[in-house]
């Protein structure tokens, strides 16, 4: 037992390391035991109270190209609008049309929302009690994310944690509505499939610039 948990420590490890943001998959279809095994491994995750936020979205085939094209639709209402969604963040505009493509090609996107969200609009006044609640639900799939993503890894699977969504997030949200309704709060996309790339890794802050040791 000692052996086989050491096992699988050193392959979370080494999956961690390995990992890479994938921008190019081949066509080639995951099987529905993939599938499950990296949903199953977003389940797995801790949360804050045991309140396990999350819900997932599987997106394929017909459906997948209908969100790629809402998506680039709400960009293009972004790029044109006098007062924009996100008006700080329109030079990351180009990346987020890049992120249309990512999702056309991957086999499967997956929609990841906060079920027990307390709000869909930014800008709601919530109590402090719902701030914090929405603060560690965000944590806790978050955590599931990473859990995807590992363990998409450990199959030889490819994965993107895409955040563009949010530049064409009204439209997205209503798409989502009509799919799969009254699931909260959508907080990100993930999309999964064997890669068709190697990048290099993206070098990293160093330990001491973001760790403060206190004693």
């Amino acid at each position: 037992m000692e052996d086989g948990e050491k096992k699988v420590y050193v392959s979370a490890l080494k999956a961690i390391k390995d990992r890479r943001s994938i921008r190019k998959f081949k066509p080639d279809a995951i099987s529905e035991m993939d599938l499950h095994t990296i949903l199953e491994a977003g389940i797995a995750a801790p949360s804050s109270k045991n309140r396990q936020p999350w819900h997932f979205t599987v997106v394929r085939g017909e459906a997948k190209e209908e969100l790629a094209q809402v998506m680039e639709r709400g960009l293009n209402l972004e790029v044109k609008a006098h007062e924009p969604f996100l008006p700080d963040s329109m030079k990351f505009i180009n990346g987020a049309f890049t992120s249309v493509a990512v999702m056309r090609e991957a086999p499967v996107v997956v929609l990841v929302s906060n079920d027990l969200g307390r709000c869909t609009d930014f800008a709601a006044d919530l109590t402090v009690d719902e701030r914090v609640a929405e603060i560690c639900n965000v944590q806790s799939i978050a955590a599931a994310i990473e859990n995807m993503l590992l363990a998409a890894q450990e199959k030889g699977i490819g994965s993107l944690w895409i955040c563009d969504i949010f530049f064409a997030y009204p439209e997205i949200s209503a798409w989502l509505e009509k799919k799969n309704p009254d699931r909260g709060m959508l907080v990100a996309a993930l999309a999964f499939g064997y890669a068709d790339e190697a990048p290099k890794a993206r070098t990293r802050k160093a330990l001491h610039d973001v760790t403060t040791f206190v004693k």
